[in-house]
């Protein structure tokens, strides 16, 4: 995901949503349909009141139905579908109704628990609000009110830029959703993650989980997977680094009884002190702070000062045999669980610390 990249150190430039950029195909492509003109480029409102331009290519207009494609820009964000060819075609219909079609590259919903029904395109709610507004006015301004409008939108390679995503483990298949409730893009912005955090727990609860296992991403997960291997992947999520607001969300959610939190090391050290979100750009490991849990777990000062010659928490393993009975890895999940039992403090919380190696230390308490 792009939030776990480095944050360049200079002003950042916004971008525009995949719906903002739906959206003003859907203009351009309707008053293509409606004048038999193209449009080079159209202005569309945001949710936010601003007023966009969008440029449009390769519009194709016949009889019955036309087409508008823009690029995604997404500005400095390092957003998976930066520069993303995305496509709208439009048909009047005789329903009175704005219909959403799926075209290739747009995700389909699978599993229930998101705001989009099964079978329906990932389409936002907010995207689609903002095309039937533009939908309407055009058919307002052209008096055809007694119409209604079909929409497909498509997205060039979007099935294989989804991979790069966590729709899959939303239920959302087959390529990427269409996403904005804001129609900006905020460079490396937490929200589009926090978000699939936020669905992934109502995915889980809306079919019937009630413990889930909870990792920084894959590698984790893998090896948490490996101790609960009856737990099904719909129970998974991925929290990246935003440790509290995933915590915030199962708190939120009395349907989640037990929650198996996985954690490697370097994580482990940063949200031993209560720092839950930790993104490299945001916090770096405190060496004193780890220190003095080595006095903690009865190791003598010599030994703890050891630790703030390391570069890195993950070279603790150079000083502490990655053990079950290792008490200095105890005390540290300790201050970890801690801090996570506190938000949710209804859940029963199992916290295992992932080596590099597929081993784990499991928290006795």
């Amino acid at each position: 995901m792009s939030e776990l990249q480095k944050i360049p150190d200079r002003p950042l430039r916004k971008g525009y949503t995949t719906g903002a950029c739906a959206t003003a195909c859907v203009k351009s492509a309707l008053l293509g349909l409606l004048t038999k003109k193209t449009q080079e480029k159209v202005s569309i409102t945001l949710p936010i009141g601003e007023t966009a331009t969008f440029y449009i290519k390769d519009p194709i207009i016949t009889e019955h139905e036309s087409s508008s494609t823009t690029i995604k820009d997404a500005g400095d964000d390092p957003d998976v579908t930066h520069l993303a060819e995305i496509t709208a075609t439009v048909a009047l219909n005789n329903f009175q109704e704005v219909l959403f079609k799926r075209g290739e590259g747009v995700g389909l919903v699978t599993l229930p628990g998101l705001e989009i029904e099964v079978g329906e395109p990932a389409i936002n709610p907010v995207p689609r609000k903002m095309m039937r507004t533009v939908v309407h006015k055009l058919l307002a301004d052209f008096n055809l009110e007694n119409h209604g409008v079909t929409i497909t939108i498509s997205v060039k390679d979007g099935e294989k830029l989804a991979k790069r995503t966590l729709n899959s483990r939303l239920g959302i298949l087959h390529g990427i959703s269409i996403l904005g409730t804001s129609g900006i893009v905020t460079p490396f912005s937490a929200a589009s993650y926090i978000a699939s955090i936020q669905q992934g727990v109502d995915v889980a609860v809306a079919n019937n989980e009630q413990e889930l296992l909870i990792n920084s991403g894959a590698r984790s997960e893998k090896i948490l997977r490996k101790i609960f291997p009856e737990v099904n992947e719909t129970a998974c999520v991925h929290y990246g680094n935003w440790i509290q607001e995933t915590f915030e969300k199962i708190a939120m959610t009395p349907e989640v009884s037990t929650v198996n939190m996985g954690i490697m090391l370097g994580k482990a050290a940063k949200l031993a002190k209560g720092n839950l979100n930790t993104h490299s750009g945001k916090t770096t490991w405190d060496k004193q702070f780890i220190a003095k849990l080595a006095i903690e777990a009865g190791y003598t000062k010599e030994i703890a000062e050891t630790i703030l010659s390391l570069n890195m928490a993950g070279r603790l393993r150079e000083i502490f045999i990655f053990a079950q009975d290792e008490r200095f890895y105890q005390v540290l999940l300790k201050h970890c669980f801690m801090h996570c039992q506190k938000i949710v403090p209804k859940v029963k919380l199992n916290l295992y610390l992932i080596n590099n190696d597929e081993t784990y230390i499991k928290y006795i308490g």
